[in-house]
């Protein structure tokens, strides 16, 4: 049977399984939504409805291809406490309110890592969970970063990583690649496992996994990594240039861009990439917003309709999501004449992520090739607008519609090209658009 890999790809909003051929061949693909839970203590995600797929869908996969490894790739800010017997407490929602606990962080001169709302700062999970749930809280053995959480789960080994640990977790110091000082404040660092590359081999399935996925006993279990910081693995050893990762988030991730720039109030941040060094960044919560413009039903529009919304002045001012990004805290408007049907609306919220990207670049002095990785590669107008905004930074779409499989086949196949092409983006000015985005940004105050 044809040699592969399973990469499990946990995002925020769906959760998806590939499995893919030592070549990079994508064979088979199943995803569903990552659901989050309303009962129990607080609002928690689904490990259980997850697992159970994950069983289901790899004996499926077991029957289309002899499967070598499993990678788990999955969202940031996320951890999971867990004593030999399993979870002794539900995986918290990062976007949870955490009500009654102080949370004295560390500073961002520290950790980079800008102080964010509701869980986002994973410190400040630990130290809600902590100080409301003491007795269970006492039991925990391993405190494991999520992609970390699904290889204990598989396989039993227990580790940490720096990808995981270096987004905007307040755990972190990204200049000098070790835990903060927040970790020893709050006495966790026992809770740490040994530190691990993403691409490490923990072990091999659990026999009783293994027979539950039809999978070989063989079988190895990397450790993981962080989903963005996957998107960014086929790009490492630029020396400038930019990788956009697309989805529930976008985060722009500027290659030799100096840590000195980055700034809180803007949600600026440096993230770890999967060679130990800091990465400057910058996000806003891109997909959750175009959703909320765009509707449950997005209907894509030609670009005729985008002249007319630019031409009419219609704009929409950030922010539509309560989560993370340089205007958070902000109600998300609409000026000018709304828009007037489905079409409309899927143009307005192209523009107003297309505004949005364009204004973070700015702020992090982005320079050199742009490579778009993920959903938002599927708008026929993203990255066209954005090209025709930033002559400066030619612009490019990956045939990875996720960002993220490639960075998990690539954990496995280190030594190998990484598999896929981009495509470059011709740009598309719509008459006035730069008037339209100097209107935007003049409202912005």
């Amino acid at each position: 049977m044809t040699d592969a890999l399973i990469v499990l790809d946990i995002g925020k909003t769906n959760a998806k399984l590939a499995l893919i051929d030592a070549g990079g061949k994508v064979i088979s693909e199943q995803r569903r939504p990552n659901a989050v839970l309303a009962d129990g203590p607080y609002a928690h995600l689904d490990t259980d409805g997850l697992w159970d797929w994950l069983l289901a869908t790899c004996r499926g996969f077991a029957a289309r291809a002899r499967v070598s490894a499993i990678v788990p790739v999955t969202h940031g800010a996320t951890a999971a406490l867990v004593d030999d017997a399993g979870l002794v407490l539900p995986v918290l929602d990062y976007e949870a309110e955490l009500p009654g606990a102080e949370y004295d962080g560390p500073s961002y001169d520290e950790t980079l890592s800008p102080r964010l709302p509701a869980g986002l700062n994973l410190g400040r999970q630990l130290a809600w969970l902590q100080a409301r749930f003491p007795r269970e809280f006492g039991r925990t053995k391993h405190i494991l970063t999520y992609p970390q959480y699904w290889a204990w789960r598989l396989c039993g080994v227990a580790a940490s990583e720096a990808t995981s640990l270096g987004c905007h977790t307040d755990l972190w110091n990204p200049r000098t690649q070790a835990y903060s000082s927040l970790v020893g404040r709050m006495g966790w660092t026992d809770l740490m496992p040994p530190l691990a590359p993403a691409h490490a081999a923990l072990g091999t399935l659990r026999p009783g996994i293994a027979a539950a996925t039809w999978l070989p006993a063989d079988c190895q279990v990397l450790c993981g990594i962080h989903d963005s910081n996957a998107s960014l693995l086929r790009y490492l050893g630029r020396s400038e240039g930019t990788v956009l990762s697309t989805g529930t988030w976008m985060i722009a991730a500027a290659f030799g861009t100096a840590l000195d720039g980055l700034r809180e109030r803007a949600d600026m941040l440096a993230n770890t990439n999967a060679l130990g060094q800091p990465v400057a960044c910058m996000r806003f919560m891109g997909g959750r917003e175009f959703g909320e413009l765009a509707g449950a039903t997005p209907t894509p529009c030609g670009v005729d309709t985008i002249e007319r919304l630019v031409a009419q002045g219609t704009l929409a001012l950030p922010c539509f999501a309560a989560t993370g990004g340089p205007f958070a805290g902000r109600s998300g408007r609409i000026e000018g004449p709304p828009p007037a049907d489905a079409q409309e609306r899927y143009a307005l919220a192209t523009l107003y992520c297309v505004l949005m990207t364009d204004y973070c670049l700015d702020a992090l002095g982005a320079a050199g090739p742009l490579a778009v990785e993920g959903s938002f590669t599927s708008n026929p107008w993203f990255g066209p607008l954005l090209g025709a905004l930033r002559p400066q930074q030619p612009v490019s779409y990956s045939d990875d519609a996720s960002g993220t499989t490639c960075g998990g086949w690539m954990l496995r196949y280190r030594d190998a090209a990484p598999p896929g092409t981009s495509t470059a983006i011709a740009p598309c000015a719509p008459a006035g658009l730069a008037a339209y985005r100097a209107r935007w940004r003049a409202a912005l105050g």
